[in-house]
């Protein structure tokens, strides 16, 4: 089902027009009420009024995570403080947090998104959504709780945490819907499993999830042992939260980006050059409707493409590649270039092995070392030494034949890898630089 038929399938031309007008609307707000845009556009010898068409986009500065941590914490906001109902903050690994601000109408709009992600996704009315993203500060419990009320469904704000309970709460509660990680989603799979519980005994249907790449062979181990459908959502905090893009159901091939909210580009993320549709690179976004906190031309640091095929569900909007990695937190070892969800399909295509595991990176003298972590299930790590060396050995060879690099695989027993109830840590790197 389509939850905005107006917008969802706008002909590309009057998408545009809208897109423009918002365009000029948000470009013109910024530089009047937030002095960080005021003076990048100024440097640039830019003034709002020469945006004139979509193609001058490009001439408009870029915004980092950077920038927003230098004006820490509301120096980004183009709204007085009365304004603003609501405050998130990204989880900042390093240095200071991201902070966004929200807008009643920005709380509007941002309910919609999610309620039409969920509608791509096959969620009704009807249904009962298990939400175990995290709330708080975290834009995903919150920002799929509103959108779930505002379709209609059934909501358990279960948010993260104590997995058992979660179990107990999807076999007793019914829920129709599953929404988190999808390493998260692997592990209730996982609790599952130990509690006796098959598949087909809980009543999940549809499974939307995110926060961190994943890839078809592992939507396919979730989709197996939750016995359900599942779509990708993507989102960031710094331009709304999650809902800026999302699978469709009927295809599964691309998320669909909100385009009458949010311009994608894919730039070259060394030159910063604008790439031809198709092309892989770091996607960059334009929000054109948010109120608090509007930013211009975001580096995402998300490596993806665009297609902007027609797709078989009607929606107009360009799609969006599935994330292959982070140009930020992409390894580079021995000068090949190495993304965490590379590794991942190769596991994922080895029945001996669990879809856990962890990249270790070290640097030994002049050399880099990739180490691979892998669990294996409990029939496998307790057969013989030399079948077990084999697995390593053949994983190795697979890893080295797709990617170009050496790895060093160790297959290690059943739980001894953390599970994490948000976004999984996949990489430790080591190395000094």
């Amino acid at each position: 089902m389509i939850y905005n038929i107006e917008y969802e399938t706008l002909p590309r031309e009057a998408l545009e027009a809208v897109q423009l007008r918002r365009l000029q609307e948000t470009v013109e707000r910024v530089y009047a009420t937030v002095p960080f845009y005021k003076r990048k556009l100024d440097e640039a010898g830019i003034k709002p009024s020469d945006i004139r068409s979509l193609q001058d986009l490009k001439r408009l500065p870029f915004t980092t995570k950077q920038d927003l941590r230098d004006n820490y914490p509301y120096g980004m906001f183009a709204v007085p403080m009365e304004n603003v109902v609501r405050i998130h903050a990204s989880s900042g690994t390093t240095g200071k947090p991201t902070v966004v601000g929200y807008t009643a109408r920005d709380l509007q709009t941002w309910a919609e998104l999610i309620a039409r992600s969920l509608s791509a996704a096959g969620v009704t009315s009807g249904d009962i959504v298990h939400n175990s993203y995290g709330y708080g500060l975290f834009t995903g419990g919150l920002g799929i709780h509103q959108g779930a009320e505002l379709l209609g469904a059934s909501l358990i704000p279960v948010s993260g945490g104590n997995t058992k309970r979660q179990i107990l709460i999807m076999k007793d509660f019914g829920p129709t819907a599953l929404t988190c990680t999808p390493s998260y989603a692997l592990h209730l799979a996982e609790a599952a499993a130990e509690a006796g519980i098959k598949p087909g005994e809980l009543s999940l249907k549809y499974g939307v999830f995110g926060g961190e790449p994943w890839t078809e062979e592992m939507r396919k181990e979730i989709e197996a042992k939750l016995n359900l459908s599942a779509v990708d959502i993507y989102g960031l905090s710094e331009v709304m939260g999650p809902g800026v893009s999302v699978e469709c159901r009927e295809a599964k091939q691309g998320l669909h980006v909100f385009e009458d909210h949010f311009i994608p580009e894919i730039i070259n993320p060394v030159t910063q050059e604008v790439l031809p549709n198709g092309a892989q690179g770091e996607l960059v976004f334009t929000s054109i409707t948010k109120e608090a906190c509007p930013l211009i031309r975001y580096r995402t640091r998300d490596i993806t493409s665009l297609d902007r095929r027609p797709c078989i569900c009607g929606r107009t909007f360009v799609r969006m590649r599935k994330v292959s990695g982070r140009s930020d937190d992409m390894l580079i070892i021995r000068g090949v270039n190495v993304f965490p969800s590379q590794i991942e399909s190769v596991l994922m295509e080895m029945k001996e092995v669990e879809p856990h595991y962890q990249l270790v990176v070290n640097r030994e003298g002049t050399l880099d070392t990739l180490t691979v972590l892998v669990e294996v299930g409990e029939s496998v790590f307790s057969d013989e030494v030399r079948y077990l060396q084999a697995i390593e050995k053949k994983i190795a060879k697979n890893i080295k034949e797709l990617l170009g690099v050496s790895a060093n695989v160790k297959l290690v027993e059943p739980k001894s890898i953390a599970r994490s109830e948000g976004k999984a840590q996949r990489v430790i790197d080591n190395r000094k630089f």
